[in-house]
């Protein structure tokens, strides 16, 4: 078994502050749900607070009761007095990659990752549909450490060709202006033995949503009945969550995306960038993949079906 992980970067930029940590006061069954963006953050929210309230009645919109607890933005007070107060089993967003992370031995992380391809086209909707809201306060916030969150230009190959070979921070490769992508799981993956460690490829959630959340209750220790498991799965599929966005992000999500929960929602589909990246763009993917160890990088792009 590997070494416990050890916390030996700090992330901070417009968007994190994984310094945040520091005040987090963790109990024995807390959930962290862990991921680099745009890779199925919002998915295994939804899983995990359906199997948390297997009978429906969720106590709130999916992501407001799973808080980023990184995001520089949401007033730190506020988000340790919610989780605080909540009386359930918890479960914490994070987009903090595990070497910037405390490690708790007792509590049980899922780190959800997928094809970089398909995490870029998420993110030019993600990115390319803020408010002016959000920028302002994404930039205006005191306690920002670096520059300013740049405007997305809407020039795709620019944008492809920072994003995969330029870091935001000094130690990353990828990912620009956001944090890598790349290294995210690999952080996690180096510990992957560990039994409060659990990676989830976004492909699998896809292709067999009933069979992956039956491992992930299995590993959480989350019993469902038999009787309302069919509709535990049903309001976990992307279909379902698209009827009614708000009952997962909330309305607030109004304020940093134009068109709210309907954009922020947004397809759910994987290989959009075909016919979007050519063959420079696809050379330069190559070229990044090929800096990663073998395995984790077959993993990271195809899921379980690397590793059979």
């Amino acid at each position: 078994m590997s070494d416990l992980p050890q916390r030996t970067r700090v992330y901070q930029n417009h968007h994190l502050d994984s310094t945040r940590w520091n005040w987090f006061t963790p109990r024995p069954d807390d959930i962290i749900v862990a991921t680099s963006y745009k890779a199925g953050t919002t998915l295994m929210q939804t899983i995990v607070g359906n199997m948390l309230f297997p009978d429906g009645n969720v106590p709130g919109a999916i992501t407001e009761l799973s808080p980023w607890l990184d995001f520089r933005m949401f007033p730190l007070e506020l988000v340790l007095g919610q989780l605080e107060a909540q009386q359930h089993r918890r479960y914490i967003k994070t987009h903090t990659p595990l070497d910037g992370l405390p490690y708790y031995a007792e509590a049980k992380y899922l780190c959800v990752s997928r094809d970089p391809r398909d995490v870029f086209m998420s993110l030019l909707n993600h990115w390319g549909n803020h408010t002016p809201e959000l920028y302002m306060g994404m930039n205006g916030v005191p306690g920002r450490v670096g520059d300013e969150f740049p405007h997305f230009s809407g020039d795709i190959k620019a944008i492809w060709r920072d994003w995969i070979t330029r870091g935001w921070f000094d130690w990353e490769s990828d990912g620009y202006p956001y944090w890598s992508h790349l290294s995210y799981a690999q952080t996690f993956w180096e510990h992957r033995d560990r039994p409060n460690i659990r990676l989830v490829h976004y492909n699998d959630l896809r292709a067999d949503l009933n069979g992956e959340m039956r491992g992930i209750a299995d590993y959480l220790g989350i019993e469902i009945s038999e009787d309302l498991w069919p509709d535990v799965v049903r309001r976990c599929t992307f279909e379902e969550v698209k009827k009614d966005p708000s009952k997962v992000v909330g309305e607030g999500i109004a304020f940093a995306f134009k068109g709210g929960g309907d954009t922020f929602i947004n397809k759910g589909t994987n290989k959009r960038w075909v016919g979007v990246l050519d063959d420079e763009d696809l050379a330069l993917y190559d070229d990044a993949m090929a800096k990663l160890p073998a395995d984790y990088a077959a993993w990271l792009e195809n899921g379980a079906s690397a590793l059979t």
